[in-house]
């Protein structure tokens, strides 16, 4: 069973893999890069990946991904729409869907995808990132923060992400964590007016840098930050909370 609790008809011998989910392709790429044929156009690590590639996660070219013979595809219930996993299901292929909103979350799952959907050993750098998040327990005064994702229109991080975990780990809780919605559309005004301790500036999916987005928030401590550390789930865990940590200005 996937992370959505669907039965999948994974092969013994797994030799062709391909994935529709950035994060989810450094980690194969880390750990059986072998098996690796095939990635979306936004699968950016290792800078060195050679695999055909096969569009973007919300718009796979489902023909090409046919044609690479792929045991199974790697996907993800936030970045991929079901109707292309269902396309992908109903030609034959098998199709392994993970749902990560936590790093408890990500640990178990990464560990189950690379057992039974890739057909491999648990990769040593989850080992060293759960040590890595076993010692950042935060201490000391926790701060709020306000996460800006996208601007014209504003989008912030709100209810039950990744990215929200990741913070509440490092001592910095997310403002907009109660909201109705996962991305709420907030008015610039607002996330001035709200008095966050820290605005958190990830440099994806909107590319957030010094000079644009900080401007928006005068008087604010802004914090830019490396979306991959702050998003991904894989090898980047393993570096991830000492440099996260280092750019939030917590030490």
């Amino acid at each position: 069973m996937d992370d959505l609790g669907m039965a999948v008809a994974v092969p013994e011998t797994v030799r062709r893999i391909v994935s529709l989910v950035p994060s989810l392709t450094e980690s194969v790429a880390a750990t059986v890069p072998e098996a690796l044929v095939g990635a979306t156009d936004w699968c950016s690590h290792p800078a060195d990946l050679d695999v055909t590639r096969v569009r973007g996660t919300k718009n796979p070219d489902l023909e090409a991904i046919k044609k690479l013979r792929p045991d199974v595809v790697l996907a993800n219930a936030e970045e991929n729409r079901p109707a292309d996993l269902e396309a992908l299901r109903a030609a034959g292929i098998a199709v392994w869907v993970t749902k990560i909103e936590t790093l408890e979350e990500a640990f178990v799952s990464l560990e189950r995808m690379f057992t039974y959907a890739c057909r491999t050993d648990r990769p040593t750098w989850l080992d060293a990132a759960e040590a890595a998040w076993g010692e950042a327990a935060a201490e000391g005064r926790r701060r709020t923060a306000i996460i800006p994702i996208w601007r014209r229109p504003w989008m912030v991080v709100g209810r039950d992400t990744f990215t929200g975990d990741v913070l509440k780990h490092l001592g910095v809780d997310n403002l907009y964590a109660g909201h109705a919605e996962r991305y709420p559309k907030i008015p610039l005004p607002e996330l001035v007016e709200c008095r966050a301790d820290l605005v958190v500036l990830p440099d994806e999916p909107y590319a957030f840098s010094a000079a644009d987005g900080p401007e928006c928030f005068p008087g604010h401590s802004c914090a830019l930050v490396s979306g991959r550390l702050l998003t991904w789930y894989g090898p980047s865990l393993v570096e991830a909370p000492e440099r996260l940590r280092r750019d939030l200005g917590g030490g």
